[in-house]
This record gives structure tokens, sequence and C-alpha cells, in this order.
């Protein structure tokens, strides 16, 4: 498991700095981005793409990952949106094929007051089984990442999902730090090992699984924090005992933000921990 750090921490740096500043804090792999404020994107690709294969090289630091952020569509709409949201994710793997990535991490989209959660949920399947042929091809996998976006909170149902999809060219993108605030990290490894194709490194303080409801009766769940590793609630003793059960040998990249953690810290926690 090599220790890798995402852009999604460092939007703000040139490529040439967000590499330099990388190998210089010790990572082994990064993550880079499409769209956000980050150089690389869609009307950007045919130039940066080539300098980002340079850079790689350059600075011995292999693209593990491409996270996309640039899809103007929704992939758990129907219509003209989930259209747009399959071409550009396809767009998406292709660019992730040419830099090198194995893994290209996706959120789907985002219900609204009008889309209900079965039809979410059949246009998600329908989406991501159109996207797998191309995926399958460009020998990239779409990685699914849970998010607080209202769909897809359990891991059975994150399991049924792929299931449903049946390529091994869609999984599952892994943060514990995710979940933590409603479930237990480590559970939704070992319903979802065999899926997990990338993880991003992150921690929380503060859950409802203290036996106390008080945090979602005030009608404020999120209260909680981001923390540094190894200094919120995630138990990463267990987390690793099942990914290695797993059979897990992909990144664990860095998303801990800067003003929580110096990303050298943060390499030398991740390379610590993977040694669990």
């Amino acid at each position: 498991m090599k220790a890798g750090i995402s852009e999604i921490i460092l939007q703000d740096l040139s490529l040439e700095d967000f590499f330099a500043r990388s190998a210089q804090a010790g990572y082994e792999v990064v993550e880079l981005c499409l769209g956000g404020k980050c150089p690389l994107q869609l009307s950007t690709k045919d130039r940066l793409v080539p300098e980002i294969t340079r850079l790689s090289q350059d600075y011995g630091l292999p693209v593990a990952s491409l996270v996309q952020w640039q899809c103007t569509g929704n992939l758990l709409a129907g219509g003209a949106e989930q259209r747009i949201g399959i071409e550009q994710t396809c767009e998406g793997l292709e660019i992730a094929r040419r830099i090198g990535a194995k893994a290209s991490l996706h959120t789907l989209g985002e219900l609204t007051p009008d889309l209900y959660y079965e039809e979410a949920y059949e246009n998600a399947v329908d989406s991501l089984k159109k996207i797998a042929k191309t995926a399958e091809r460009a020998g990239v996998a779409l990685a699914v990442e849970f998010v607080w976006n209202g769909f897809l909170f359990s891991p059975l149902e994150m399991k049924r999902l792929l299931d449903d999809v049946g390529s091994e060219a869609v999984g599952f993108y892994f943060d514990p730090g995710n979940m933590a605030i409603f479930q237990y990290p480590h559970h939704w490894v070992r319903a979802l090992g065999r899926y997990i194709k990338a993880m991003h490194m992150k921690d929380w303080e503060g859950h409802v699984l203290d036996g106390s409801w008080k945090t979602v009766s005030a009608g404020n769940v999120l209260d909680g924090q981001w923390t540094a590793l190894l200094e919120g609630q995630v138990d990463f003793p267990r987390l690793m005992a099942e990914l290695r059960s797993a059979g897990y040998a992909g990144p664990l990249i860095n998303e801990v933000e800067v003003a929580l953690a110096p990303i050298e810290k943060t390499a030398q926690d991740i390379k610590r921990i993977r040694n669990w």
C-alpha cells in the first residue's frame, strides 16, 4: 500500500509545485483532480496531460487516481442530466488512462425534491453499466465514494449497487472519515473489501454511536469535526486488519486538510498506519 496525497488539499498549487511538494514530503503516489480550482480541466486536458506525464516521471510519483469533479450532469437523474454526466465521466476516464491512473473517483450526483430515491437508484445502476464499458476499455476503475449527498448510507446498499452493476471496472472509493459520524468504517471494509479500488485517509471526531442521539434531534447531525490522523475516532488498527483480510493493496491517499496537519506529518502517519 503506497502513501499518496490528493490534490484536493493543495488546489492552489501549480502542477509543478504540487509534484515537488509531494515528493519532498515523502509521498509515493499522487491523486490529481479534474475540475475545481485545479489546473486540469476538460478544456486544458490536451495541453496538460503531457506535462503531467513528464512531472510524474521527473519526480518519481505515479498518478494513482483522478478525482472527477468536472461533471455538470447528474448520474442519479434521467434525461439530459444523465446523458451529460455519462459523457463527461467517460471523458474523465480517458484522461485518467492517459495519465496512468488506475482509479477515478466519482460521487454520482445528488437527489432533488422531485427525484425519488428508487428512481435515483435505477438511474445510478443504468449510468454505471454504460460507463463500465468505457472503464473496462480504458483499464481504469470508476470508484464510487460515499459522501453526504443523501444516497447510499449503508455498506450493504453500496454493495447491492455495485453487485447490480456487475463490472469489475466499477467499484468503491473508501473514505473512513466520511461514514465515521454514523457508523464504524471498518464495517464497510468487510462488506465491500473486494470492491475497494482506492482509499482516502481521513479521521473524524464526534459521531452518534455513543448512545446519544442529541446531535440528530438537535438538527445538527454534523456535530463534529475533521481531525489529523490518529486524533479522531476511526479505529485504524481494526480498519487495516479488515483491509489486509480483503487483500487490498491499493494506495492510502492523504485528504487531511493542511490546517489540521502538515503534509509531512500525515505522510509519516500513513506509513505508520499501513504497517499495522
